[in-house]
């Protein structure tokens, strides 16, 4: 193992409400090799904040099959370390406390509409998978009128998002720019019930975990912005993102359920190998010739995060890997 370099701090966040997918372990193994070729250390933080969908037991085997892929991590839920907790829902005082500050601020305002009145009065299209555009209905009702709704329904509250494009570089794709008042509008940075939205969460955590690297799937790249709009408003460090292309099933399309035998646990039970897992995700990045068996320990000193692949990550979900 390289030596650690306390100033470069990478995360995975896994979600417990689903099987840790190839899709999910192969950004994983990206992450993991970023953050050690370059001497970093690694935090596990469990994205648990979606309750009722969250299954009993499943966190547990997904750091199971991550450690069976030869992953390992310095700080999280099962080793403990200074920056936790590092469940998201036992963090619900760090998210609140952010949360009271942009209402503090005048940055977050309360709203009491419904999705369904929403996407009856958006009339621009959305470019995410959230839903219409929000229109602004609530951004300037008056404290009467907000007290008045307030005592018929709870109200979500909403990021006051400004004018203007936001631009960053992302250590992959480069520079990138997102109108996020053409393309969202104000969004949802704490649900009626009280949750905090994933916008919120992840930006306060990665800033309150010091993490100085976020290495995640294409799919959250638009994302990223919302989550800038959050970091500058409340002072925090931005960390460094780097969007990788999304892994797609032989159809070339992105992979969901109907690939069938395609989750880690899946492989590992039909007597896979780990070394044949990591080469099939290796080779299907550009680090690896294909059939390559290999463990994410070989792969560290040659890594260059220039060397992925651009193309989305071709994994034919119909062949068998022999253990």
């Amino acid at each position: 193992m390289l030596s650690h370099a306390p100033e470069i701090r990478g995360r995975f966040a896994p979600s417990p409400t689903g099987s840790l997918h190839v899709g999910n372990a192969r950004t994983a193994l990206l992450a993991w090799l970023d953050v050690r070729s370059r001497g970093g250390l690694l935090a596990m933080r469990v994205e648990d904040l979606d309750g009722p969908r969250v299954r009993p037991g499943l966190e547990a085997r997904i750091l199971d099959e991550l450690r069976w892929l030869g992953l390992d991590w310095d700080e999280g839920p099962d080793v403990g370390g200074p920056r936790g907790p590092y469940r998201q829902s036992e963090r619900g005082a760090i998210h609140a406390a952010a949360l009271d500050r942009l209402r503090g601020a005048g940055l977050a305002y309360p709203c009491f509409c419904s999705r369904a009145e929403i996407a009856q009065a958006s009339q621009a299209p959305h470019l995410s998978d959230e839903g219409p555009r929000y229109p602004g209905t609530c951004r300037d009702l008056s404290r009467g009128e907000q007290a008045r709704r307030a005592a018929r329904r709870p109200p979500a509250w909403r990021f006051r998002v400004p004018d203007g494009p936001v631009s960053f570089r992302d250590r992959f794709h480069g520079e990138c720019s997102f109108d996020v008042v053409a393309t969202v509008g104000d969004f949802v940075v704490a649900r009626a019930d009280g949750v905090p939205a994933y916008q919120l969460a992840v930006a306060v955590d990665d800033a309150a975990m010091g993490v100085t690297d976020v290495l995640r799937g294409d799919d959250l790249l638009p994302s990223t912005a919302r989550q800038l709009l959050i970091y500058r408003a409340l002072g925090l460090p931005v960390p460094a993102f780097a969007h990788v292309p999304l892994v797609v099933g032989a159809d070339g399309e992105r992979l969901a359920k109907r690939h069938g035998d395609l989750s880690v646990g899946e492989l590992r039970e039909r007597g896979a190998a780990p070394a044949a897992v990591v080469g099939l995700l290796a080779a299907a990045s550009g680090l690896a010739p294909p059939g390559a068996r290999v463990m994410p320990a070989d792969l560290v000193a040659g890594f260059r995060l220039e060397a992925v692949r651009r193309g989305p990550a071709r994994v034919d979900g119909r062949s068998t890997i022999a253990p």
